[in-house]
């Protein structure tokens, strides 16, 4: 059984939450599955608007952030990156890691990740070989937002 607090989490918004009570941004635990052989997948919220608030992310910028948070984790997290995908609410993303739930290690790659977001001259993953919908991109809204994400990380642990 994994000790999900020593790894940073608030065991009290583990799980699913009334999302009527949910802040942004926020990184929270979804969950944590131990497999057979002891291994364990993470599936984190990565939650940049509140839900239900009017505040929901663009189309164009929320794919941008999709592709930067795909190259960040997949290159500062090699051996633990499983997949990021965009929350259909347009609220934010699904992170899924294996072996490494440590909420430090989540917040310094995503923090390192949105600061890239700022230094980028283009978003990673554009060419039409690389993405199913290359053209419908916004690096200056990305930034704006990753820019506003970062501005707030010491509230990334209030989650509700």
């Amino acid at each position: 059984m994994t000790d999900l607090q020593a790894l940073g989490w608030d065991p009290a918004t583990i799980g699913e939450l009334d999302h009527r009570r949910l802040r942004a941004p926020s990184i929270k635990l979804r969950a944590a599955h131990t497999g057979a052989a002891g291994d364990v997948v993470y599936s984190i919220d990565l939650r940049l608007r509140r839900p239900n608030a009017g505040e929901c992310l663009a189309v164009a910028p929320l794919h941008s952030l999709e592709h930067f948070l795909l190259e960040g984790f997949q290159r500062l997290l090699p051996r633990h990156f499983v997949s990021v995908g965009v929350m259909g609410c347009r609220t934010g993303f699904y992170l899924v890691l294996l072996n490494e739930g440590r909420r430090a290690v989540i917040d310094d790659v995503l923090a390192a990740t949105l600061e890239g977001v700022l230094q980028s001259e283009s978003v990673p993953y554009v060419r039409i070989d690389q993405c199913g919908h290359y053209r419908d991109h916004d690096l200056a809204s990305a930034r704006a937002i990753a820019g506003e994400v970062l501005a707030r990380r010491a509230q990334w642990g209030n989650v509700s």
